[in-house]
């Protein structure tokens, strides 16, 4: 396996800061968040974030990009977009942007649930899907969709259901450990079996439950937050084991969103963590 970071985890620090950071910390890649934010003073994960690149006029800053991430030595797991697979025109700019890179996938992100009935966003979202694995073949990349929680594809099951018969050449599934603790578990082993040859990429971070509430009948009311890797409801040491033995031999990409240690230090400590339960 091979280990990045997505640099959504990574607020604080520039591009070349993160790809220097990391680069020195022996990862062997790094994932580019790429989005047009918010800004915000100081820097957070979702606004302000330091270590992203603009989707507008994303091609002027290609040759930045490549020389920040070649330059430190680093490759491309793969690029972090967040267009949705409705938003043709942003998808495309991220597949011609990935190709020229040579950074191989690219995520798009599929509906969210809350913006329609399940059946429609589904069927608009397969034909969003053809086009865009057409448009991927064409250059030579591919398209990874994520199991993400409150969106169409939160389990491996309907990820399956949105793109089987689609060319796995040109679209995969980004595996996600701290989503599926949110929503959409399934037994992990079973799930990679399920989706064979479209598990193309794993994302790996940490979720933990706590209880908020208790009501006067006894109910209790849980919400769910980021956590560090070893403090959270997902085994990663185990995850990551049983990963090895299924043959899985691809990118591991570490979005740490907990802020219990400061962020080098976090980093660190991380590659640290995964490298020791593999060993």
């Amino acid at each position: 396996m091979r280990f990045s970071v997505f640099t959504a985890s990574t607020p604080d620090w520039t591009p070349q800061e993160a790809a220097d950071t990391l680069a020195a910390q022996g990862w062997d890649g790094v994932e580019w968040r790429i989005i047009d934010q918010d800004p915000a003073d100081p820097p957070g994960f979702w606004a302000g974030n330091r270590a992203t690149w603009p989707l507008t006029g994303l091609e002027d800053s290609l040759a930045d990009i490549d020389r920040v991430t070649r330059g430190a030595g680093l490759d491309y797991s793969g690029i972090g977009g967040y267009a949705r697979t409705f938003e043709r025109d942003d998808v495309a700019r991220l597949l011609a942007a990935t190709a020229a890179l040579g950074a191989g996938r690219v995520r798009v992100n599929t509906p969210l649930l809350k913006t329609g009935d399940y059946r429609d966003l589904f069927a608009e979202a397969r034909k969003d899907l053809e086009w865009a694995t057409a448009e991927a073949a064409r250059l030579g990349v591919a398209v990874l969709i994520e199991l993400h929680h409150e969106t169409i594809a939160s389990s491996a099951s309907a990820a399956l259901r949105l793109i089987d018969g689609l060319d796995p050449a040109t679209i995969g599934v980004i595996h996600d450990l701290g989503n599926l603790v949110i929503e959409g578990h399934e037994d992990h082993r079973a799930a990679w079996q399920l989706l064979g040859p479209y598990l193309q990429h794993v994302h790996v971070k940490n979720v933990a439950w706590h209880r908020t509430a208790t009501a006067e009948d006894g109910t209790v009311t849980w919400r769910h937050d980021w956590a560090t890797l070893r403090e959270g409801q997902a085994d990663v040491g185990g995850y990551l084991r049983a990963l090895r033995e299924y043959g899985y031999d691809g990118w591991v990409t570490l979005e740490d969103f907990s802020t219990a240690l400061p962020l080098a230090e976090r980093c660190a400590d991380n590659l640290a963590y995964v490298k020791a339960a593999l060993a």
